[in-house]
């Protein structure tokens, strides 16, 4: 019989060691501590994402625990207080750095979008993550109230993070739109929140495609119209220019503007878009895709712990979100090697049963469980 490492050693061997200590060693900053290295910190912060623990005392226990099982990862035990202490004092940015490396790695394995087009599609929003002011009272949002927000760009091939930022709860979407660098030739989808109309400009500009919905107070000009096959959902197509003082100063050029009614909810949009080229219905149906950015919010806040959190300073709430984010990849990743139809919830549930035995990974995810394990992988997804 074949000797296996852990499904967990296994999923952690996507990781270069040797690079991740290059990094550790660029974000180094304070003493270090003896028996806590950045690995082990990983290792066990990792460790408890998948595992869905949720307080110190927890992981500390399941570390002590499984101990036989994590020798070979040349990680030390942490205690409670080392866990806490490295969560509050070394920077998260290794984390973060570690999180642009897998970024890379996924995108050479990652399918491409479902749409005919070959322009990369992003869907662009945010999420707000509630804190308590009088425990987090750096994360100040409104009087009695703390908050940060993950602002994502979201890529359609593979449904990859591939644009993050986090901020404070009082930063604006635009605010942190404006600030992203989506390649030339990109198309963007993005919800109203982000209207800006200097910065529609500005993505034209720059070679960038958006799609977005038009306030229904702008005023504007028809310029030209395109017939319309009604049979599709949609009501007109349309060259427009704003003629309100302001919005035409900030925003000069012909916009498109499309309107479609849904088969399904009977509700009527307008779009607005810089894209001239593609077919009416493909610019609604990218709308449309949109959602898959707040199905990768819902993910996350349901799987993940980036809800509620085990230290109380900045640099711990970002610690355990860069590498929640850390752990999004390396599932996505190991989703892509397999390149079996499996959905990432499938994916997390198996590893979840089986992180600590030894099993062979890419086979695991390939045998179809067996009916007792199916049932408790489907209750788990009901949690």
């Amino acid at each position: 019989m074949a000797h296996h490492n852990t499904v967990f050693s296994q999923l952690l061997k996507l990781i270069s060691r040797h690079e991740f200590e290059a990094l550790a060693k660029q974000h180094h900053s304070g003493r270090s501590f003896r028996t806590a290295s950045r690995w082990s910190q990983f290792v066990t912060m990792a460790m408890a994402q998948l595992s869905g623990r949720d307080s110190l005392r927890d992981i500390a226990e399941n570390i002590s625990a499984q101990t036989h099982r994590l020798y070979h990862l040349g990680i030390a035990k942490l205690t409670r207080s080392n866990l806490s202490r490295i969560n509050e004092d070394k920077p998260y940015a290794l984390y973060e750095a570690l999180f642009g490396k897998l970024l890379n790695r996924c995108q050479g394995m990652a399918p491409g979008h479902d749409f005919r087009f070959d322009n990369p599609l992003y869907s662009l929003d945010a999420s707000t993550i509630d804190l308590c002011l009088s425990t987090f009272p750096w994360a100040d949002f409104r009087t009695t109230k703390g908050a940060i927000k993950l602002h994502v760009g979201l890529n359609h091939a593979g449904y990859l993070p591939e644009f993050v930022t986090i901020t404070d709860g009082k930063t604006s979407d635009i605010e942190a739109g404006r600030a992203l660098e989506f390649p030339r030739g990109s198309m963007v989808a993005i919800d109203r929140g982000y209207n800006d109309y200097a910065w529609y400009n500005q993505l034209t500009e720059k070679g960038i495609f958006f799609v977005t919905r038009l306030k229904s107070n702008a005023k504007t000009r028809v310029v030209s119209r395109r017939p319309v096959l009604s049979s599709k959902g949609l009501s007109s197509d349309q060259s427009i220019e704003f003629t309100g003082a302001l919005t035409a100063k900030k925003c000069p050029i012909q916009l498109r503007r499309i309107g479609y009614r849904d088969s399904e909810t009977g509700k009527h949009y307008v779009f607005l878009t810089n894209n001239f080229k593609l077919a009416a219905r493909t610019i609604a149906d990218i709308y449309k895709a949109r959602w898959q950015v707040e199905l990768f919010f819902k993910w996350i806040k349901q799987n993940l712990k980036i809800k509620s959190f085990i230290g109380t300073s900045k640099n711990a709430v970002m610690t355990q979100i860069w590498i929640a984010l850390c752990v999004y990849l390396l599932l996505a990743f190991i989703k892509f090697q397999s390149k079996l139809k499996k959905s990432m919830q499938q994916i997390l549930r198996l590893l979840q049963l089986n992180l600590f035995e030894k099993r062979d990974l890419m086979a695991l995810l390939r045998v179809e469980p067996l009916h007792d394990e199916r049932a408790t992988i489907n209750q788990m997804a009901l949690l």
